[in-house]
């Protein structure tokens, strides 16, 4: 049924799907897991009540920058990707798209995100090229440096202090608060990813912190995860937020502790498994979130 419906548009298109999948539309846990934390901050700084258009237009910078980050990936790693056995049928890797179309991809793709922008204030136009920089930048690090999963946390960071000068407030110790505590969420599920690979990337030279950790990656893991839950139990504190958001972090801690139990072998798959499972750490941060503003605004009964 769903090939009937969209054989017209392939008949026109033929190599839509190469573009979509070098886009990773079919994959969507990178979208989900940088959308999660810039919700978190939409909502904060917008005092738990954020204008429709803030959401949507964050939600929308989100999946494009998300796609460019993919597709300029792809262009740093084209000539290693065949090499990995879980990424050398990408359409880069294999042939079937070649740089020059995925470079214009990629400059479309920030065009229509740069769109965005115009509905915004100018500072946070400022702060959007720091975005893209940092974007741009973070393929390249696994050749020079073991921390190329710092950068992405920045990279998955930065739409936190954009999502409060969008609303015209200042980058305070709440947003650097989310901040901190999403880099160090995002080193440690992307040290979960990097495991999966660390075979093959020790063969072809590609680095990560779970080559740099070793023997220590459970640990690392486990600590980087604690800092996170006590960047946003600081946060709690300081906003006052009602019981939902004690709960959701709890429910943090028990999904953390699921992704031990499932993972701590060390099996490829089951590392993966433990990755994807980050999405619904973000959701549950959210849920504390959006249900501990309302709660906090409920009048009093009694």
């Amino acid at each position: 049924m769903q090939s009937a419906l969209y054989a017209p548009l392939l008949q026109r298109f033929p190599r839509l799907p190469d573009f979509l999948k070098l886009a990773r539309f079919d994959r969507p846990i990178g979208t989900w897991l940088l959308l999660w934390p810039t919700l978190w901050a939409v909502y904060i700084a917008g005092d738990g009540r954020p204008a429709l258009g803030i959401i949507v237009i964050f939600s929308l910078g989100v999946v494009l920058m998300r796609a460019a980050g993919c597709v300029i990936n792809d262009i740093a790693d084209r000539n290693l990707d065949g090499h990995v056995s879980r990424t050398k049928a990408r359409p880069l890797a294999s042939g079937r798209i070649t740089v020059r179309e995925a470079a214009v991809f990629f400059i479309v793709l920030l065009a229509l995100a740069a769109s965005l922008l115009l509905l915004l204030n100018r500072a946070t136009f400022y702060w959007a090229l720091g975005a893209v920089a940092i974007a741009t930048l973070y393929p390249f690090m696994k050749r020079y440096t073991h921390l190329p999963q710092v950068v992405l946390g920045a990279a998955f960071s930065w739409g936190i202090p954009m999502a409060f000068v969008a609303q015209g407030k200042v980058p305070g110790p709440e947003c650097w608060l989310i901040f901190a505590g999403n880099l160090c969420w995002t080193v440690a599920y992307d040290t979960w990813y990097a495991m999966t690979d660390r075979d093959d990337d020790l063969k072809v030279g590609i680095k990560s912190t779970a080559i740099l950790f070793g023997d220590m990656d459970l640990l690392m893991i486990g600590s980087l995860q604690t800092l996170f839950l006590f960047a946003l139990w600081l946060l709690g504190g300081r906003l006052d937020l009602a019981w939902p958001f004690a709960v959701s972090l709890l429910g943090a801690a028990l999904l953390f502790a699921w992704q031990f139990r499932h993972a701590g072998n060390r099996e490829p798959a089951r590392c993966f498994e433990a990755f994807l499972h980050n999405h619904w750490v973000g959701a549950v941060v959210f849920a504390g979130i959006f249900l501990g503003y309302l709660f906090k605004s409920a009048p009093a009964v009694g």
